[in-house]
């Protein structure tokens, strides 16, 4: 359905009209609103455009009118790959198609999934029975890397990757893991398990896994093991400072410098119920922290490091000199 000019949203909200009127019969302008979750003027304008794309919708007047479509005409078959029917189900599926609210996302997901070979529905189980999804963001992971970790996940196999770090040399060696859980946080996927090289458990970004292939034998998890929470800990863990603040503001105002991959936001600080809330990072370096708080421009109290607070004077006596130079240069000014 190319040349319509619509987005994404709009793109698979008229794929989800299309399905409706091919189901045959005639469909009336109420009951198109309702399923799709729009109204009856969106839905006008939905018929609009398939209209312009060829599809021959007819429209019934009178009371009991509506839309249906025109004798003979189908959906031409969509060809996939194995891998291709695999990507777009899992990319539905992050982006709500197992949510029963989301009507299109998840009739497309399970018809997809009905006609995909056993071992490529064993693959797509993988993903969907070990990822946790707590939000909605996106970031490019390689999806041979994405099943290969899934499907090890699930059957608690070991896995080789080469997992490269920032600003690491190129031909990182392989690392052999015992992979524990799959989460998408923060626009990320995060692998967490036993780093068999270092004998304790890590955090391995996915976008930044150039390889990943599953190795014989098996492994025992942790039991009741919480992929999200261990995430949260172990991304506090081994940097050099562990900072702790308590901020009077809501949590989009603290997201909007703080994202959920820098730090942790809780509700459970002292005086949450004035709306106090608890923010938890780990940081090798603070130099950055005293602009980001001053930026928030919401009260906050340091609970650690005490070298924050040292910081934060520092940086408000520079501050004041910057003010005060600057009232200097052009004389008397009224905002000092």
């Amino acid at each position: 359905m190319t040349g319509t000019g619509t987005g994404t949203g709009t793109g698979v909200r008229m794929l989800a009209l299309l399905d409706l009127l091919e189901s045959g019969g005639l469909r009336g302008r109420r009951e198109l609103a309702q399923r799709l979750g729009v109204d009856e003027r969106t839905v006008r304008r939905d018929v609009v455009r398939l209209l312009d794309a060829g599809v021959p919708v007819e429209s019934v007047r009178g009371r009991y009118g509506g839309y249906r479509l025109g004798p003979g005409y189908r959906l031409p078959p969509l060809m996939l790959t194995d891998d291709e029917g695999l990507a777009v189900v899992v990319a539905l599926a992050v982006a709500g198609g197992r949510d029963e609210s989301d009507v299109p996302a998840a009739t497309a997901a399970a018809k997809i999934q009905r006609v995909l070979p056993a071992p490529s529905a064993d693959r797509l189980a993988s993903v969907l029975a070990a990822a946790v999804v707590p939000d909605d963001a996106d970031e490019p992971v390689a999806a041979t890397v994405l099943l290969t970790v899934a499907d090890a996940v699930r059957e608690h196999r070991p896995l080789e990757i080469v997992h490269r770090r920032r600003g690491e040399p190129a031909g990182p060696a392989p690392r052999v893991v015992h992979p524990y859980g799959l989460v998408r946080r923060a626009g990320r996927w995060y692998l967490t398990g036993l780093a068999l090289d270092r004998g304790a458990e890590r955090t391995f970004r996915l976008d930044r896994v150039e390889r990943a292939r599953t190795l014989a034998g098996r492994f025992r998890p942790p039991s009741g093991y919480d992929a999200v929470a261990r995430l949260e800990e172990l991304q506090g863990a081994g940097y050099r400072y562990e900072v702790r603040v308590r901020v009077r503001a809501t949590e989009p105002e603290v997201r909007r410098f703080l994202p959920a991959s820098v730090a942790r936001v809780r509700a459970d600080a002292p005086g949450s119920g004035d709306g106090w809330l608890r923010v938890e990072l780990g940081a090798d370096r603070l130099d950055w922290l005293p602009g980001v708080l001053a930026a928030l421009d919401r009260p906050f109290v340091v609970e650690r490091p005490r070298e924050l607070l040292a910081l934060l004077d520092e940086f408000a006596l520079r501050l004041r000199a910057r003010v005060n130079g600057a009232r200097a240069d052009v004389g008397s000014a009224p905002w000092v």
